[in-house]
């Protein structure tokens, strides 16, 4: 069950964007685990030579990583920084 706001959400609420952002940033997450784990399931299971597979994943954590770093520690969710 999605979170309750107890305002009507606008992006220009800075609160909101925080929120939004972080709720992004999840899904990103989910997504990364769920679709490697998978990748590297068939990899194991088919015992395949994808020289592919290596540079998903890493290219894939290294955006990650950036979404991260972004979200918790360049974002300003201060009124003044939304134009």
């Amino acid at each position: 069950m999605p979170p309750r706001w107890p305002r009507q959400p606008t992006r220009q609420d800075p609160e909101y964007r925080r929120v939004d952002d972080r709720m992004n940033f999840a899904i990103h997450v989910g997504l990364f685990a769920a679709l490697n784990s998978g990748l590297w399931f068939v990899y194991q299971l088919e015992t395949a030579t994808w020289a592919w597979a290596k540079w998903v994943t890493g290219i894939w954590a290294f955006a990650l990583l950036a979404h991260m770093i972004y979200i918790f520690a360049i974002a300003d969710y201060s009124d003044k920084s939304y134009g």
